[in-house]
């Protein structure tokens, strides 16, 4: 059992790749905005108790699946809402049983990520639109965040088209895997 682990800035392209490789692999995709979207029904983002409730929407569907030998796909973007030790939480709860996080960084310039911004599809989870309000939020701090473990892979979404990066993806994430059950 693993966990397929994409972070990366707004606009990076994790729904993106992560539904493509759901595809490609046949994993479910428990994306970012799954959490946000439950916890925005109830308070306003970066609350205490939305933070909270993100936090526990995180740690409950981490558990289920480490519990299930559920593997899957989990989108994340670093931000500063985010309480760091939340995610050494999460990947020990599939490395106590037994299974592995997969890190993989997706990487685009910050043009990129203000051009992607109002495209139509960021519209459908509620997610950040307005070029004026990222530039905001980025000088106030709010996308601080310290480094995650060590990727598996890189992918720079302004080189790379998102079929290509899901197939790039499942190839590594398959080696890996691969070498893994044999050693």
């Amino acid at each position: 059992m693993y966990v397929i682990f994409i972070h990366g800035p707004a606009a990076s392209g994790k729904h993106t790749i992560g539904s493509h490789l759901s595809e490609i692999m046949g994993l479910p995709l428990f994306h970012n905005h799954l959490a946000v979207d439950a916890a925005k029904t109830l308070f306003s983002f970066g609350t205490s108790a939305f933070n909270n409730l993100r936090a526990a929407i995180w740690r409950a569907a981490f558990g289920e699946a480490a519990a299930s030998g559920r593997s899957f796909i989990f989108t994340f973007h670093p931000e500063a809402s985010v309480d760091p030790s939340l995610i050494d939480e999460l990947c020990e709860s599939i490395h106590r049983q037994g299974g592995r996080v997969h890190f993989i960084e997706l990487v685009c310039s910050r043009d990129t990520v203000l051009g992607r911004l109002g495209e139509a599809s960021r519209f459908n989870f509620g997610k950040l639109t307005d070029a004026d309000l990222y530039r905001q939020i980025e000088g106030e701090g709010g996308f601080n965040f310290p480094s995650l473990p060590e990727p598996l892979l890189v992918v720079n979404t302004d080189l790379v088209e998102p079929v290509t990066a899901a197939e790039k993806i499942a190839q590594s994430i398959s080696a890996y895997e691969l070498r893994w059950t044999k050693e």
